[in-house]
């Protein structure tokens, strides 16, 4: 029952989703994010429906749709096939293209893929992409959390809340998608949003989590909705009067620029990256910009970059808790800036490792504690660890040790 790649997998047991496609007759008060559509009308309830529902009952967190194939939800963490047969290019797309709008049907046939945000009722919403493969359609749909959960329930370091303190400069959430940077950067802002009398403005791809405003005033604008691309956003953000800002996501050397001239010019900025490690971080940000300007930038860098944070995301074993965050925490010090300034920045981690009290924290040490505090198994802590021979050393009580670093 081959259904390509990650999404087969012929030891999960199958999800048996109740009800069927003739349930019918229920009024839909969900509503296409991310468009121009205008509130349904009382109508059939879309098949999707039926998928969504169950994806929030089970608490799952990704719906995979690929023509030719069953529907696959993952589960904590496991991809599982649903008990239904294969569907057909033909019902993909009319499941699918039931809840588009005019705006995202046409840049899906420009572009060969579409994003947007979609909200099943008062509270469930769901990031989708919908794209072409082989000459037919695959859809891959995300659940986000309705509810923005802070650092403590999230079961990120208490040092996290530091990047909550700064008030300007350059914060990067770096990690592969779904690692969890947009939940860990809506932690951050709302508590900022709790405790901050400022002006935030995100630039997001499609819009996440929807923030109401509490000590803070807030604007969202989506990315082929509210403006016409992340560049146009960037060129007006400071005729806005912001004093934080979110960067949805740093693809490219405009994009990356725009926001670093904000961080220059004193304000808050968050941004995500595609990287491994902070090192990497770094060497992925330059990779944006052409080569005669690195130097310039890593300069930039030096003065205005304040954290870099890198994430995955973990399947936890603690009861009531399905995935948790490992996360590498770094603060630009004194050390740091020298090191990214004299592009030293293969020693960036043993800084880390040596700067724990101050709130710094690397991934070893992260994946340690999550085994100690029973949130994950061991052979999960070692998959992740970029050092696993480390990690198996740090569990026995031997520490690598760092001296000789700082200076």
């Amino acid at each position: 029952m081959s259904s390509g790649g990650k999404i087969n997998n012929v030891d999960s047991e199958p999800l048996d989703i109740p009800g069927g496609e003739e349930q019918n007759g229920q009024e839909s008060s969900t509503e296409v994010l991310g468009g121009t559509s205008t509130p349904a009308e009382a109508k059939k309830e879309p098949k999707i429906h039926r998928y969504l529902k169950y994806m929030v009952q089970l608490k799952a967190s990704d719906l995979h749709f690929k023509s030719g194939a069953r529907v696959h939800i993952r589960h904590k963490g496991q991809l599982k096939p649903v008990k239904e047969p294969p569907l057909t290019p033909q019902q993909v797309e009319e499941i699918w293209f039931e809840i588009m709008n005019d705006q995202q049907k046409k840049q899906l046939a420009t572009s060969g893929a579409a994003d947007f945000a979609y909200q099943l009722g008062e509270s469930d919403r769901f990031r989708v992409n919908i794209f072409r493969q082989r000459g037919v359609l695959s859809v891959a749909a995300r659940r986000v959390n309705s509810e923005i959960l802070d650092f403590r329930q999230l079961y990120l370091p208490e040092s996290m809340y530091k990047i909550t303190e700064f008030h300007q400069g350059l914060v990067l959430l770096a990690g592969i998608t779904g690692s969890g940077k947009s939940t860990t950067i809506a932690a951050a802002l709302d508590y900022i949003n709790q405790t901050r009398a400022c002006h935030i403005v995100t630039i997001e791809d499609p819009i996440e989590y929807l923030f109401r405003d509490k000590k803070s005033l807030i604007n969202q604008r989506e990315v082929h909705v509210d403006v016409a691309n992340f560049q146009a956003a960037l060129k007006y953000l400071m005729r806005q009067d912001p004093d934080v800002v979110l960067v949805g996501e740093m693809r490219d050397e405009e994009t990356f620029m725009a926001a670093l001239n904000a961080a220059e010019t004193g304000h808050l900025v968050f941004g995500t990256i595609h990287a491994s490690g902070a090192a990497q971080t770094i060497g992925r940000v330059l990779d944006l910009i052409p080569e005669g300007s690195r130097d310039l930038v890593r300069q930039t860098l030096v003065f205005n970059l304040q954290a870099i944070i890198c994430q995955k995301l973990l399947p936890s074993i603690k009861p009531g808790v399905q995935r948790v965050p490992a996360v590498e925490i770094m603060f630009a010090n004194s050390t740091i800036r020298k090191l990214i300034d004299e592009k030293r920045d293969d020693e960036i981690p043993k800084v880390i490792r040596a700067c724990e009290a101050e709130g710094m924290m690397d991934m070893n040490s992260c994946l340690k504690r999550l085994v100690e505090e029973e949130f994950i198994e061991t052979d999960v802590a070692y998959a992740a660890s970029p050092n696993p021979q480390e990690l198996k050393m740090r569990l026995k009580g031997i520490s690598s040790g760092g001296g000789g670093i700082l200076g």
